[in-house]
């Protein structure tokens, strides 16, 4: 069972789709500002998108039928920041548009920045 806080790593298949826990059922996560568009298109579109939109949804919302699970796999490299103070930073996001770029910026890089004050990313070299 996932604690707030913790980072969810969600199976997509060809990429790794990332979110933090903040309790209640709920996560946090950004999505392409395309909302129009079906999820796998989204999801495709997000490598070309620009902006994102930080959004608070149920956690089996955004995993869909797709496999997840906890992995705070940076720990080990990275000390977290307190559990407060990553759900207090979290929720100011709630909502907001915020730069994405696949490389720089991804939905790894966002939800590590808030659990550890440094966003880090393995899936891009």
């Amino acid at each position: 069972d996932p604690k707030p806080g913790d980072l969810i790593e969600i199976n997509r298949g060809i990429y790794r789709h990332w979110a933090l826990y903040l309790g209640d059922g709920y996560v946090l996560n950004v999505t392409p500002v395309d909302e129009g568009a079906p999820s796998l298109l989204v999801s495709t579109m997000s490598i070309f998108t620009r902006k994102a939109k930080v959004k608070k949804q149920l956690l089996k919302e955004v995993v869909e039928n797709n496999d997840w699970k906890v992995n705070n796999k940076y720990d080990q490299s990275h000390t977290p920041l307190p559990v407060k103070e990553i759900i207090r930073h979290a929720e100011l996001y709630i909502d907001m548009e915020v730069p994405y770029d696949v490389l720089s910026k991804n939905c790894e890089h966002f939800v590590t920045m808030l659990r550890y004050g440094e966003g880090v990313s393995d899936q891009v070299s």
